[in-house]
């Protein structure tokens, strides 16, 4: 355990070194263009971690989970996107594929997502749907041997610029749908005729990740492009976000920490009255509870990590976004009116945190999935 740790810190030494130095001198800047640097995303592709939880086998970094949410977590510190984008590609597309998917789909695709040549993307929500998963109108059908798929999905970040969706549609015929069965997951090459990109959303925060509109118009698929069993692709959806949850936590834990660090230096240096803004009590208070909730916060994702499971992941994703949320709220309190100012760091926090307590499942969701979980 002892050595364990130790690899664990190290590595997270080298994601913070990596966004404190690449990271942390563009947020504004991203946050205001809406894009990230294409060159970030080589640097993560080079540094490995995008491959973090490939075998080293299969060109992979090999961590466990505690070592990859805490990368995930310094990255989020530097800029909450560039976490994201990891979590998606991790969680969803390579984490599937090293799982479920054939030989040859793995010869040909993880090379290429392990070092970051080809960005995976998330298909699964559609406009009707919301938070049920299941309600899926996008169809794929049988044309010979291959499939040929059409329909429309929603808030896909990522779908511009990835190389590869993961997408899921209905397998059986509309007349025979069945709830979470007769649902496929298939491999998507951005590339391919029929895959086009519709609206870019305009978000809150996060406002680096383009999050867009995806259709299929007659995508034409070999057979090969189904991943696992043609019914299975809800059950590898939930374990995605089984996976996409601790991601979004460790996300949640960054922001956290980040608006914290930025509200005590702040009032550390700042004087009301002629007395710095830290040596009023009430000032000290909220600090002291912003630095426990983030500590707790960060020791749930760690042990949900450590002993993974759906309720586990759940209940991270929800007590590490609420934190995010209730920490930059108070770092927006502790900077007072400069805290609402674009010149300042941490309303920009504090519209990325909000994100946390959405996607991967609303906290609402994450409260059903807990208590259906008590009971089993």
């Amino acid at each position: 355990m002892h050595a364990a740790s130790e690899e664990l810190e190290q590595v997270r030494a080298l994601a913070r070194q990596f966004a404190e130095s690449e990271l942390r001198p563009n947020v504004e800047r991203w946050d205001r263009e809406r894009a990230l640097d294409p060159a970030v995303l080589a640097q993560l592709g080079e540094l490995g971690f995008f491959g973090m939880l490939a075998s080293e086998s299969a060109g992979g970094m090999g961590f466990d989970l505690p070592t990859y949410v805490a990368v995930l977590e310094e990255l989020a510190w530097g800029e909450p996107t560039v976490a994201l984008t990891v979590s998606i590609h991790s969680a969803f597309v390579l984490g599937l594929l090293l799982r479920h998917g054939s030989e040859a789909q793995q010869a040909r695709w993880v090379p290429k997502l392990v070092a970051g040549e080809v960005l995976g993307c998330f298909a699964l929500s559609e406009a009707q749907a919301g938070s049920d998963a299941a309600a899926q109108e996008t169809q794929a059908r049988r044309d010979g041997d291959g499939w040929v798929l059409n329909g429309r999905k929603k808030w896909v970040s990522n779908g511009r610029i990835a190389g590869l969706a993961l997408v899921t549609a209905r397998t059986d015929a509309p007349e025979a749908r069945r709830g979470t069965k007769g649902i496929g997951a298939f491999l998507v090459p951005t590339d391919s005729p029929g895959y086009v990109v519709g609206r870019r959303e305009t978000t809150m925060g996060l406002r680096p990740v383009e999050v867009v509109e995806l259709e299929l118009r007659d995508v034409r698929l070999d057979a090969d492009a189904l991943l696992g069993e043609a019914d299975a692709g809800f059950r590898y959806a939930m374990e995605g976000l089984d996976l996409g949850r601790l991601g979004i936590a460790a996300q949640a834990v960054g922001i956290a920490q980040a608006a914290l660090d930025h509200a005590v230096a702040y009032a550390g240096e700042r004087e009301q009255f002629g007395t710095k803004l830290k040596d009023f009590e009430g000032i000290q208070f909220k600090l002291a509870d912003m630095a426990t909730r983030v500590a707790a916060a960060r020791a749930l994702v760690q042990s949900a990590a450590a002993a993974p499971g759906t309720r586990a992941a759940a209940m991270a994703k929800l007590f590490a976004s609420e934190t995010a949320m209730r920490v930059t709220t108070d770092a927006v309190q502790v900077f007072g009116g400069y805290g609402y100012m674009r010149d300042y760091p941490v309303e920009k926090l504090m519209r990325d945190a909000k994100a946390t307590e959405i996607y991967e499942g609303t906290n609402e969701i994450q409260r059903v999935v807990i208590a259906r979980e008590l009971y089993r």
